[in-house]
């Protein structure tokens, strides 16, 4: 079992940065493939950025490229998602995802298998 946790999220007005990180703890010794998603009230979540478990494949959604930096560090066993240039429409949830098994990455949720609790993004014009 792996556990989850998300932090770094706060209020930052438009045109600022932020950095996430996703801590994670339990059977990390697998480089599992990682992922971010955000996801407001009433809506599906959405792909933001993935990595492959050795960090050397990336991909981001069209609405944050040039913006958003997913990266990792195995030895500590933590995801960043850096967040320049931020927008009001990056408001969001932002959660954190794992996948145990997989040599790439992977933008649909349903192939990820442990979530973290999620940390609030927002976003002032």
């Amino acid at each position: 079992q792996v556990q989850l946790v998300e932090s770094g999220g706060g209020l930052v007005q438009a045109g600022g940065s932020l950095r996430l990180s996703c801590a994670a703890s339990g059977r990390t010794f697998t480089p599992y493939a990682m992922g971010w998603f955000r996801q407001t009230p009433g809506k599906e979540r959405e792909i933001v950025a993935a990595i492959s478990g050795g960090g050397l494949s990336t991909y981001y959604a069209d609405s944050v490229k040039g913006r958003f930096t997913i990266s990792r560090n195995n030895a500590k066993n933590t995801v960043y998602l850096q967040m320049n240039s931020l927008k009001p429409e990056d408001t969001a949830v932002y959660y954190c995802a794992a996948r145990r098994s997989g040599v790439g990455y992977y933008t649909d949720d349903g192939h990820y298998d442990y979530w973290g609790q999620g940390t609030q993004v927002t976003v002032s014009s």
